[in-house]
């Protein structure tokens, strides 16, 4: 059974009178969490899409590579999507829950903002609505300034960003510690440790650009990244 099918049992419930967000917050625990999980990115990313006002192909196109969506799940996922853009329930209900989901500070709400700014740069511009939309969930999150801003210049356009600050690390760090924080780095980003953090498989994909930036911080640094 695919989480798609799963997420239409869920929605069912709809018709008996609950919103998406009160569906959401059934779900919050097991065994339904990646569930939920997926209901909340999806949120969260129909109103990244809307934050600037307009939700182009090009954010819907985004959406799409975060979530590999079969053809007949194709409606499932559409329905969440739109009722998401719809329902009541604000961006920060949305994302206060699923901070409390996992915990404030904990790394797949680093995965779930990775996505959100997938979304929100999709279009090639980098609007002042979004960026407010993604700093107030990145506060929720627990995300501290630092690591938002070094999200913030490896996204948006026109910015390189920092190599140590893409590997968490002050300027000049010995060069054994940044060996040691690209290593941690690679592994967070492996499949296998985002399926450990809860991540669903659809999201995992994500992990590829991030392994991307390492790689490029490891090399600007001075490092040789192993062919």
């Amino acid at each position: 059974m695919s989480i798609w099918t799963r997420i239409a049992q869920a929605l069912s419930a709809l018709t008996k009178g609950e919103s998406l967000s009160q569906v959401f917050e059934r779900l919050m625990g097991p065994p339904e969490r990646s569930v939920a999980f997926t209901i909340a990115v999806i949120a969260l990313g129909a109103k990244m899409a809307k934050a600037d006002g307009t939700v182009t192909r090009d954010e819907v196109a985004a959406f799409r590579t975060i979530f590999t969506i079969a053809p007949e799940d194709e409606a499932d996922a559409a329905r969440v999507f739109d009722l998401a853009r719809q329902d009541v329930a604000g961006f920060d209900a949305y994302a206060r829950k699923i901070a409390a989901m996992f915990g404030a500070g904990d790394r797949v709400l680093t995965d779930l903002m990775e996505g959100l700014f997938h979304i929100a740069l999709a279009d090639g511009e980098y609007h002042a609505a979004e960026a407010g939309f993604l700093a107030e969930v990145a506060g929720i999150f627990g995300l501290s300034e630092r690591d938002f801003r070094a999200l913030e210049r490896r996204f948006a356009p026109g910015e390189h960003p920092d190599p140590y600050e893409v590997l968490g690390l002050p300027h000049g760090a010995p060069m054994a510690e940044v060996r040691k924080a690209w290593r941690r780095a690679v592994r967070e980003s492996h499949p296998d440790g985002m399926r450990a953090r809860g991540v669903p498989p659809e999201a995992i994909k994500l992990a590829e650009e991030r392994l991307v930036a390492v790689n490029r911080a490891w090399d600007e640094i001075g490092g040789k990244v192993p062919a």
